[in-house]
This record gives C-alpha cells, structure tokens and sequence, in this order.
C-alpha cells in the first residue's frame, strides 16, 4: 500500500483452500435485508475490511488484482449474498480506502451476480479500471447475453468466473465475453488442453486461477493461460480502513430528491445535512471517469461534476452496503462536523453577504476540518485524495487563510472559550470584527439546531 495510515495492507489467517474470492451460492433473501454474519458483527467494529488477490501475468509481474469481500480481519470469503458483498467491495475501494490506494496503476476485477449486472449502479465503476468479473452461477440466457453486449458497449470487460468444462451455454457465451478464468480445481487435467484451445480460438484472454503449484503454472502457462491467480503465487491480502457510517435514511431523501428531478440547489442543500456522505462523493467524484480537470471548491462543484444520475447510483450503492449501520446522530464525530460546518457557513454569510462563495468554501471547510479523524489519516494524506481547492487544503492543514481564521474561531466557540475566540477575531481584525460575541451563541445555537433537525436517520 501507498499509505498505510489510510489502509494498511496486513495477510491474516489463511483463506479456505482454495477462496479466490468467487463467493458462496447467492442467498434468497433481499441484498438489503440479508447481511453476511460477518458484516452484521462488523456493524461493532470500528473497521472495514477488503481482500485482494493479485493476477500475474507469465512473466510473473503484477497484471490486476481481484477484489475480495472480507467482514473481519480474518482473511477468508463469508459471503452469504453475493450482491451485498459486491456493494460493500465497490463502497470500501471508491468511498473508504481510494481506488488509487487499492488498485494503484492496475485494474481490478469485480464479482458480478445477475442481481448486479442488471443494476444501474455497475456504471459507478470506471470501465478504464475495472473488469465485471460474472459469477459461476449466473445463467447465461437471452436477457444476461443482452446485458454483457451493452455492458461492452460501455467500455467495461467482461470476465468469466470458475469455468470448468466446455458447456453449450458457455458456447454460446463466450462472444460476451473477453477474458474466461479457468478453475483448475474443478477441472479435469485431461480436458483442460481441450478446453484452453478452444476458448484461446475465440480470442479471449484465458485466465488460471487457483494455481496451488509450480506444476500448476507451468503446466497452465505451456498450454497457452495467459494470467495467474492462486496460492502458489500469493494469498489474499486483506486491507483495512476507519468504518465510515452512512445514514440510510439521508440516502433515502437523497435518492427521493434525485427521483423528482429536483434542481441542483435543493440536492445540494440536502447534502449539506449528511457530511459524511459528501466525504464519499467527493471520493466518487475524484475516482470516476467524470473527475472535474480543476481542484472543488464548493459542494455545488462536486454535484455538478458527478450529475444527478451518479450521485443516486452512489446512493443506491450506499444504500445497498450500509447493512445495519446506526443513525448519524449516535455518532459524535459526524455530529460534530455537521454543526462546525453550518456555522461556518453561517458565520461567512455574516462577514460576506454578498460571497456565495466564501460562505459555500466555509461549509466545505468545517467538514472537511474533521474528515481525517473520520477516515483515520492526517489531514494533509486526505485532502489529497479529495481533491480541494488550495483555499480549503491550507485552511484545514494549518488554519492558513481566512478560512483558516474561521477554523479557529469556530473551534474556540465549540470549546465555549469566548475569550480565545474574540482574540482571534481582534486578531485577525478587517471584516472578522463583524463576528461580536452575541452573534457568535446566536450562530452556535442556530448551527446546533439545524444538525439536530437531519440527523435523526
């Protein structure tokens, strides 16, 4: 790993023999309403964990990684619902831990069940990193075949897991598809010459996974596999991050907003409520292929660059992996960072009235004052991958600038220390002195009352 104060990368115990990450069969129950054992202890655990396995080309280099649900320390697949399992990957690689700090310069492949392929929220992966890798048990009839070719029409690939045998459906399939992983655990020895052969015909990359042995490569690599996966090269590393919570209920009034068509205002002033949920869609904005070519400075910024239709798949996908997670009110933290931020807001109005600007970079600014205790990195390792405005990053990482001043100022507030606070308002003099100490409790009171009324999710 790049950074290991954001995600550290650590091999636990070993997986089952064997785990490359497939899943177990799909659950009958709805995503929503039917967790992992282990992602419901993990609504207790203040981290969130991701697996990843490399895929090496025959050279030995790293080529891709496969991405892995883990719900604990413990390096091994509990995985009871596929498409929960997949949500919860897709959150912790673009909303947690980076898609930069997972995947570095190599592309990932991601576990598809049919439930998922269909979904809309498949488009929140950049096609450019990322491969749809289709689950074993996902038929291959009219409609899934239908999928795959608008699917590719998009830009993404399309891989298929656990082949063992030449079957009329994967005949039949194979036009879909651009890479086919072979289990050598499943297969017959005596067919797999056959079964290379005749998918190597068709041009698509042929994939060895669950290579134990050196014989295993070789033997795969003379038969013409192109990539690798397995214990003989490497065991699943998992990788771990600060549990971030999101409100279900702020991603149902975000998703019934987006759903009316509403304008950017009135989505913009609903995700001023849910900060957390801003911290994930700026690292949305910043991971996807719709990354603005300028640093944000305003939460309107970063809406307009994601669009109405990514910030609802965000949603969704948020919605899809938050499991049994509490409301934001149970967390003093976020609740902190809400109230900081409107009365930063409130406080820039104050001194600029006129300043749309100023007083949208001081809401932008108290929540990202906090994000680095949320995420569990340093202030300057976050705003980094962010991708603020200078204005922003100098006020946060050293309460540089007017922002900065205003930092200051509203901490000292919090803290009660109206001597502090008009120190620093004497000190920083011009237009601060506007900020006298009756408005100041007024603007702490009307920032306290304002998170009270959304944080009830």
């Amino acid at each position: 790993m790049s950074d290991s104060s954001s995600a550290s990368a650590r091999p636990e115990h070993p997986a089952e023999p064997g785990d490359s990450g497939s899943g177990a069969p799909q659950s009958s129950l709805p995503a929503q309403s039917c967790a992992p054992s282990s992602a419901q202890s993990a609504a207790v655990q203040p981290f969130v964990y991701l697996g990843r396995q490399p895929i090496l080309d025959r050279n030995g280099a790293l080529n891709a990684y496969e991405l892995l649900f883990r719900g604990g320390p413990q390096n091994r697949a509990d995985v009871f619902d596929d498409a929960l399992a997949t949500a919860q990957v897709m959150t912790r690689t673009m909303g947690q831990l980076g898609v930069q700090a997972v995947l570095g310069r190599h592309h990932g492949y991601v576990n598809m069940s049919r439930e998922l392929l269909f979904d809309d929220i498949v488009h929140l992966l950049p096609p450019d990193r990322f491969v749809l890798e289709v689950l074993e048990h996902v038929g291959f009839d009219t409609a899934v075949l239908e999928r795959l070719a608008q699917l590719r029409r998009s830009g993404y690939r399309i891989a298929f897991d656990d082949v063992n045998a030449l079957t009329d459906g994967l005949r039949r399939a194979l036009p879909y598809a651009d890479i086919v992983k072979v289990d050598l655990m499943q297969t017959e020895r005596a067919a797999l010459p056959a079964l290379a052969a005749a998918i190597s015909a068709e041009g698509k990359t042929l994939i060895a996974e669950k290579v134990e042995t050196r014989e295993d490569f070789e033997y795969t690599r003379d038969l013409g596999f192109d990539l690798f996966q397995g214990y003989f090269f490497a065991r699943p590393q998992v990788l771990r991050a600060p549990k971030v919570r999101a409100s279900r209920l702020a991603l149902v009034r975000l998703l019934a907003l987006v759903a009316g068509d509403v304008g950017i205002a009135e989505l913009e002033n609903e995700l001023r409520s849910h900060p957390g949920v801003v911290v994930q869609l700026l690292r949305l904005v910043n991971s996807s292929a719709y990354a603005p070519g300028r640093p944000i400075s305003s939460l309107r910024e970063a809406v307009l660059a994601a669009g109405t239709r990514q910030i609802a798949r965000w949603a969704q996908l948020l919605l899809y992996a938050s499991g049994r997670d509490l409301p934001w009110a149970s967390d003093p933290l976020v609740q902190l960072a809400g109230t900081r931020s409107h009365f930063m807001e409130l406080a820039a109005r104050s001194l600029a009235p006129n300043d749309a600007d100023f007083a949208d970079a001081a809401f932008m600014t108290g929540i990202f004052s906090l994000v680095h205790v949320l995420v569990g990195s340093t202030p300057a390792h976050t705003l980094e991958r962010l991708g603020l405005s200078r204005e922003i990053s100098e006020a946060v990482d050293g309460q540089r600038g007017e922002l900065g001043m205003l930092l200051r100022v509203a901490e000292a507030a919090e803290q009660g220390d109206d001597q502090l606070a008009q120190s620093l308002i004497v000190q920083a003099g011009g237009r601060f002195e506007a900020l006298t100490p009756p408005l100041l409790g007024e603007l702490n009171l009307w920032a306290s009352a304002w998170f009270s009324a959304y944080a009830d999710g």
